[in-house]
C-alpha cells in the first residue's frame, strides 16, 4: 500500500473544485486514478511525471511521508491547475539558455551537494540537487533538510534554478522558492570521465541567519545512482560534524581547503 503518496494526492486534489476536475484535466481514467487515491496502486513512471507536473511538485517529494510533504511544498490555489511553471531564465537570453543546454545531457541526476555550512561555521552542509530538462532549459531543484532547533522533525528549504554549461564552466543560479529571501549561484568545474561522479566548484550565498552575511565556500557534487530512491537521497541530507563518518574524507577535505589549489584544480577536472 501506499499510503502516504494516496495521502499527498488527495492534498493536492484539495486545491480543485473536484477529483473530476483533475481527472479531465489530467486526461486519466476516474476509475484509475481512484486506485491512486485508495493508495492501492502507484502510477506508472510516466503517469506520475504528468501528474507532477500539473501539480507543480517534485516525484521525490510527493513520495515522502505526508507529515514532511505538507510543509514541504506549501502550496498556494494560484499556483495550482497546470503544469509546473518555473522561472527558468528571468533576464537570461534565449541565445544564452539554447547554448547553455549543450553538453548537459551527461550532467541530468540526482547529486548530493556538500560544503561548509554559512549559518553553523565549522559544520557539513549536505543538500540533495536534482538536474532535469525541462523545455528549452536544464532546470534544478536543490533540497535542504535541516534539524529543528527545537529539537521537533525537521524543516526542508528548498531552491529552484537553471543549470548552464558556458565555455568549459557549469553555472547554477537558483531562488529560495518558499519564503523568497535568497539567490545563490554555483560555479562547477566540468568532468572529463566519460562517467561523471564528482563536480567541484565554489558557492556564493548569503548565511540563513539574522546577519545575512555574504559567503563563499568550496562546494562539492557527489553523483548518486540511478537506483537510490528519492526518500534515501533526503535521507541522506542534513548537517553534519567533519569528522562524522557517514562523510567521505576526501570530500570533507576537499570544501575545507586541506588539498592545495594546484592539487584541488587538478582533482575538480580529473
Amino acid at each position: 500500500m501506499h499510503h502516504d503518496f494516496a495521502a499527498n494526492l488527495r492534498l493536492l486534489c484539495s486545491y480543485y473544485r473536484s477529483i473530476a476536475e483533475v481527472c479531465r484535466r489530467l486526461d486519466i481514467n476516474r476509475a484509475q486514478f481512484n486506485r491512486y487515491l485508495s493508495g492501492r496502486y502507484k502510477p506508472a513512471d510516466s503517469t506520475m511525471r504528468r501528474i507532477c507536473d500539473f501539480f507543480g511538485v517534485e516525484v521525490h517529494e510527493i513520495l515522502l511521508p505526508h507529515d514532511d510533504f505538507q510543509p514541504l511544498v506549501r502550496l498556494r490555489p494560484e499556483t495550482l491547475g497546470g503544469p509546473s511553471r518555473q522561472a527558468s531564465s528571468p533576464g537570461i537570453p534565449a541565445t544564452l539558455l539554447e547554448n547553455g543546454r549543450l553538453g548537459m545531457s551527461r550532467y541530468l541526476g540526482c547529486y548530493h551537494e556538500y560544503y561548509l555550512s554559512m549559518s553553523q561555521p565549522g559544520r557539513v552542509l549536505c543538500t540533495l540537487v536534482c538536474l532535469e530538462r525541462r523545455g528549452d532549459a536544464v532546470l534544478y531543484q536543490r533540497t535542504e533538510r535541516m534539524p529543528s532547533l527545537a529539537g521537533g522533525r525537521s524543516c526542508h528549504n528548498r531552491y529552484r534554478g537553471v543549470a548552464l554549461l558556458l565555455t568549459d564552466r557549469l553555472f547554477l543560479v537558483d531562488h529560495e522558492s518558499l519564503n523568497g529571501h535568497e539567490i545563490t549561484q554555483t560555479i562547477l568545474f566540468p568532468s572529463f570521465k566519460s562517467h561523471v561522479s564528482r563536480l567541484t566548484g565554489l558557492k556564493l550565498g548569503v548565511a540563513d541567519s539574522s546577519e545575512r552575511m555574504p559567503c563563499c565556500v568550496r562546494v562539492v557534487y557527489a553523483r548518486l545512482s540511478d537506483t537510490v530512491s528519492p526518500r534515501r537521497a533526503l535521507a541522506g541530507c542534513g548537517v553534519y560534524a567533519p569528522d562524522d563518518p557517514a562523510l567521505d574524507p576526501d570530500i570533507v577535505a576537499a570544501i575545507r581547503n586541506e588539498v592545495g589549489r594546484d592539487e584541488w584544480h587538478f582533482r575538480a577536472r580529473y
